[in-house]
């Protein structure tokens, strides 16, 4: 797609990798048959070809309006384009540029502002653990529409975390959210890994990964998470710690898998974090990257493998961002799981996309509306994810349990 850049974007950063980008695009419209949005509302300018026309004209200096504004905010970001196009165009780092680009142009009204700069501070701060155990405690008497946004207190397990020492270390990232929404995630993935021999460690210092900020069109603040985190993991990472060198940084939400593994690419221009960062995405892993190395560990150990069927889907972040297909249905099936795939829409987004269910209500209930009629028309007893998000979202929809993939295995392992 022949692209010229207006003067204010002509030798900038982000108008060179825009037009690298839009260079790629042969507007073929494979893209469209796999866009969720544009699969509801039937819009062209709610399909990636339609939105990259937008963020073109942009580039090309046309007048940016609201129009366009809340056609991009209608885009899950899911990724499921890349996966589909021929031509192998970075939709993803597209679409951060001209959000960004137009966030800068077009004020919103005041309640967008207000929710945004909630869910960007609130989500993120040490007060949204005490804030949602409050919110457990009166549970019962929460609205519909918050109440679904509340899970129920997690068991004591959740918080038993291991205590032995091993060799083998890796380093995990707790999230912003999953501690307090759904702790078991993260000690059910320490428990696993110890049963394998592998140590977990957490650094105290590291926080959200910044895809909150970032997909909120907040790109210094998501920098600057990237950044903190780097700091905080760089000791362990070089072993510079009496706790010695970690083979792996592990991430057990492919949300923030997907975003750690981009660091290289969010920091490239940055002279002092560049090398860092692209460091910290090599050695970044989706947690059942692990799987091929654990599963003859755990297997021996394996006593309580529950007779119940389990449908799995699979995150976009993980499918389509990490381009991670396979596996997790493979390796727990090696270990005696009965693991199952919707047989159609496996590859559609879920509607949970970080914030977009908060954001984009009608449209996320949608489409999580359509992906449970795929899961449960597979009669499985329980649901299981790879990211806290999608988890969260369908529970909303289900009394069916859903759950982490891991939280299976672990159960089988105690």
């Amino acid at each position: 797609m022949q692209t010229n850049l207006a003067p204010e974007f002509k030798g900038t950063i982000d108008g060179q990798a825009a037009e690298a980008i839009l260079r790629k695009c042969v507007h073929c419209g494979f893209c469209t048959a796999t866009c969720p949005t544009y699969l509801l509302l039937g819009d062209e300018l709610d399909s990636p070809r339609g939105r990259i026309y937008l963020m073109k004209q942009v580039l090309e200096g046309a007048p940016v309006t609201r129009s366009t504004q809340l056609h991009l905010d209608r885009c899950l970001t899911c990724r499921n384009c890349e996966t589909t196009c021929p031509s192998g165009v970075e939709y993803g780092h597209l679409v951060d540029i001209g959000r960004q680009i137009v966030e800068e142009r077009v004020q919103r009204p005041l309640g967008e502002r207000l929710l945004r700069g909630a869910l960007k501070e609130g989500l993120t701060s040490p007060l949204f653990g005490p804030a949602m155990k409050l919110g457990q405690l009166v549970r019962p008497l929460l609205p519909a529409a918050l109440k679904a946004k509340v899970p129920a207190r997690s068991g004591a397990r959740a918080h038993q975390w291991p205590q032995r020492e091993h060799a083998r270390k890796v380093l995990m990232l707790l999230g912003c959210v999953q501690p307090a929404m759904a702790p078991n995630i993260n000690s059910a993935t320490a428990r696993v890994l110890d049963a394998a021999g592998i140590q977990t460690l957490v650094a105290d210092g590291a926080g959200c990964c910044g895809a909150l900020r970032t997909h909120l069109n907040d790109r210094d603040g998501g920098l600057a998470d990237m950044r903190r985190n780097i700091d905080a993991w760089w000791p362990l990472v070089q072993g510079l710690t009496s706790q010695g060198r970690v083979e792996a940084i592990v991430m057990n939400a492919s949300g923030c898998g997907v975003t750690v593994k981009d660091y290289g690419h969010a920091l490239a221009h940055d002279p002092d974090y560049a090398d860092k960062a692209r460091a910290v995405s090599s050695l970044t892993r989706d947690l059942s990257e692990l799987l091929p190395d654990l599963v003859p560990l755990l297997k021996p150990k394996l006593r309580g493998i529950k007779a119940q069927r389990l449908a799995f889907h699979p995150p976009c972040t993980l499918q389509h961002g990490q381009q991670l297909r396979g596996g997790v249905q493979m390796h727990l099936g090696e270990l005696g799981f009965d693991v199952v795939l919707a047989a159609s829409e496996s590859h559609l987004c879920c509607g949970s996309a970080g914030t977009y269910s908060v954001l984009q209500p009608v449209l996320a209930k949608q489409l999580r509306d359509r992906k449970l009629a795929q899961l449960t028309a597979l009669d499985a007893q329980v649901l299981i994810s790879a990211n806290i998000g999608c988890i969260q979202h369908l529970q909303t929809g289900t009394t069916t349990p859903v759950k982490h993939w891991v939280e299976v295995l672990d159960e089988a392992l105690a």
